[in-house]
């Protein structure tokens, strides 16, 4: 009789460890309180909820987050595969249908005969039987506070955002055009907001004056805006133009006739309905009334209606690299495993990847084995590294990306941007199938 294992969280790490170890027929009790109790960024009853974007981002194998998709498709991921189940376009990233993704991910854990779901808040965790916390970036106060007992370390936390959601039926298409950056892809899957100087202007000096909400904050001193996902107001408050090197880039969306343009919004496919489309890069903390006036600044949202509005909100996350050893178990304390984003990894997919590394060394743990430690030229491995590693004074979470993935170039060769995209990928590949192999790692 194998050990039961607990999970606390049934988010995208939570579940794709539950999988994980249910396939290889431990006995799961997944615990997750947001059917009674929800937070107040949570609108569904499903798990796995994307409450941010609806994208994970690129698939284009030169970017690190590709590669990422290319790695757990070798490693058979249970979120990753269910998200492929239910995409819907969006050029040359992966974008699902919320729902839909959502109501997937739940059916398959309600029928697995090795999970047990048990709607409940944890608000103490026992020392005595292993689990795993994967409670996510915005873990109720009474579990925090068990943590915190738990570790006997303060919280880090910083102020995440989501974009707002617009009714495809209220956007002006006479003033817009459907066309994909540098027109990749098969399909034309964005629907773009172009901008004259004159408007982009105009729609500047709305934003940086406008009111937005207070933040709540326990301590301003401590207070951090995670680079990646930053409110559109405090990037345009940097610089009058930083937007448009970052979101509002108008390189390679030209105008259907073929002018330039000063600054293009771009929306994206929110739903299979095609009935909502969320605004790309515009996470923000802007006042609901500030919302509808200043982004209906924008050409072709005059009349916007607002399916879902931005909303700025705070995201919890350990000192992992005090707190955990190789296997993502707690150093003082070896039934407790964490994954997720509360490690300190930033996106979708990577705290899936987490998730997924957990549970393997959970399985180890109990069978006396040694820890599975991936590859550091593979991006599971290199995000593994970076929570475990990093230092522990400025440690901040983080996405995927090459800078942090190790890797050998040959000395002999001159490589450009691209085709030093392509070595990582083409390391990472090589590395991870030698890994599987060696170790014997079947998701089967």
């Amino acid at each position: 009789m194998k050990k039961k294992i607990s999970i606390i969280g049934a988010g995208l790490a939570g579940c794709e460890a539950a999988w994980q170890l249910a396939n290889r027929g431990y006995e799961v009790i997944l615990y997750e309180k947001k059917r009674i109790l929800k937070n107040e960024i949570q609108k569904l009853d499903d798990f796995c909820e994307l409450v941010c974007s609806n994208t994970f981002r690129s698939t284009i194998l030169g970017n690190a987050v590709g590669c990422l998709k290319e790695e757990m498709k070798l490693l058979d991921s249970f979120v990753l595969n269910c998200a492929l189940e239910t995409s819907i376009p969006a050029g040359e990233s992966l974008a699902v249908d919320r729902e839909m993704f959502s109501s997937l991910v739940t059916s398959k854990l309600n029928k697995h005969k090795n999970i047990k779901i048990i709607d409940k808040e944890i608000d103490n965790i026992s020392s005595e039987e292993i689990t795993l916390i994967s409670s996510g970036p915005l873990t109720g106060e009474k579990l925090k506070l068990s943590i915190q007992n738990l570790v006997g370390e303060e919280y880090f936390y910083f102020f995440d955002a989501i974009s707002p959601t617009i009714d495809k039926a209220s956007i002006n298409f006479n003033k817009v055009f459907i066309k994909n950056r540098y027109e990749k892809g098969e399909t034309q899957d964005y629907i773009n907001c172009p901008m004259s100087k004159e408007e982009y202007l105009t729609f500047y000096n709305e934003l940086i004056r406008a009111e937005t909400f207070p933040l709540r904050l326990e301590n301003e001193k401590t207070f951090r805006i995670f680079e990646g996902c930053m409110p559109i107001e405090i990037m345009a408050k940097r610089d009058i133009n930083t937007m448009r090197y970052g979101p509002l880039k108008p390189i390679g969306l030209r105008n259907l006739d073929g002018s330039d343009n000063y600054a293009v919004v771009q929306l994206r496919q929110d739903n299979a309905a095609l009935s909502a489309y969320n605004m790309v890069g515009f996470q923000t903390n802007l006042k609901i009334k500030e919302q509808q006036r200043v982004f209906k600044k924008i050409p072709g949202l005059e009349n916007a209606i607002f399916v879902r509005y931005g909303q700025m909100h705070e995201n919890n996350y350990i000192n992992s690299p005090t707190l955990l050893n190789n296997r993502l178990q707690l150093k003082h304390n070896n039934n407790i495993f964490f994954a997720g984003q509360i490690t300190g990894v930033e996106g979708y997919l990577e705290s899936a990847a987490s998730g997924l590394v957990t549970s393997l060394n959970i399985i180890n743990w109990i069978e006396k084995k040694s820890p599975i430690i991936f590859p550091y030229d593979t991006v599971i491995g290199a995000l593994i590294r970076y929570i475990l590693l990093s230092n522990p004074q400025n440690f901040q979470p983080m996405k995927s990306n090459w800078h942090i993935v190790q890797t050998s170039f040959d000395p002999n060769i001159k490589y450009n941007k691209q085709e030093r995209r392509e070595e990582y990928y083409k390391n990472s590949m090589n590395s991870l199938n030698q890994f599987i192999s060696k170790y014997n790692i079947t998701m089967k």
